[in-house]
């Protein structure tokens, strides 16, 4: 027999048994064949439904965890990212503030010819002696030349580069400053010691000198402008025996925490100790 008459018979075949089951499922023949095969594959049906529901049971924990891990790492990084701007609004805000107030002082004092300058370095040893700062002789810093902030006087400049100058703080032992106190008038020489405090020697034992008198320059010498503040008295030390009192003062400018100073131009010292 030829393939063509086998693949002919078989459609024929199969057609005719799709027709009989029609038409035997139409008279409802096949009700009970169908009832009994369900009866058949039910059982089996449900065990592999009961048996494949821990699996997707635990497919679906492992699909919801990895999705709140994603979620959780978005949120992560969506927090470190408003942390990020928090912190440079606030660090714009405080130099905003800083520069506010240092601008407000050279409104205040017409006279001077002030450069704001940044403090890029400090003295690496425990004692604070010197800072750097971001001005040269290229902005027209010589030595000499008074450093201060809205809040008092900071040093002077003892080193100058083409682009940066170091600044003697008060606190250094080689500084001296002419000062008087603003109640009183008693006038004596600030001088920096290895500690936080300033020394206020040679102020004429009779002078009353009270805790939380201001310290102001006083001009004499030269090497200062008058009435910059220098700082508070914190404490007083008197030997009926001495000729002189001194007093301990307290800078009014914390250098340690300086980032942004200020330069005084127009002002020509008269001298400037060798460093």
């Amino acid at each position: 027999m030829q393939p063509g008459h086998r693949t002919a018979i078989a459609i024929a075949i199969v057609l005719t048994l799709v027709l009989a089951w029609l038409v035997l499922d139409g008279l409802g023949v096949v009700n009970p064949i169908r009832d009994t095969l369900t009866g058949l594959v039910s059982p089996l049906q449900l065990v592999f439904t009961r048996a494949s529901a821990p699996v997707e049971h635990v497919l679906g924990a492992m699909r919801s965890s990895a999705h709140l891990a994603q979620e959780n790492e978005d949120l992560r990084e969506e927090l470190s990212a408003l942390r990020s701007q928090c912190i440079l609004r606030d660090e714009a805000l405080i130099e905003n503030e800083d520069l506010r107030r240092l601008l407000d002082f050279k409104s205040a004092v017409p006279n001077y010819q002030l450069i704001a300058a940044e403090v890029i370095g400090r003295d690496p040893s425990s004692y604070l002696r010197y800072l750097v700062i971001d001005r040269g002789a290229e902005d027209g810093i010589r030595v000499g030349m008074p450093v201060l902030t809205d809040a008092g006087l900071v040093g002077r400049i003892s080193r100058v580069s083409q682009s940066a100058s170091q600044v003697m703080l008060l606190s250094d032992t080689k500084s001296s400053v002419s000062a008087y106190i603003q109640r009183s008038r008693a006038t004596g020489v600030v001088q920096g010691e290895l500690d936080v405090e300033l020394r206020m020697r040679y102020i004429v034992q009779n002078e009353t000198v009270i805790v939380g008198d201001v310290v102001l320059t006083s001009g004499l010498g030269g090497s200062f402008p008058r009435r910059l503040v220098i700082g508070q008295v914190v404490e007083i030390q008197q030997n009926d025996m001495d000729v002189h009192q001194e007093a301990l003062v307290m800078p009014a400018v914390d250098a340690s925490r300086l980032e942004t100073v200020l330069v005084l131009l127009n002002y020509e010292p008269d001298e400037f100790p060798a460093d």
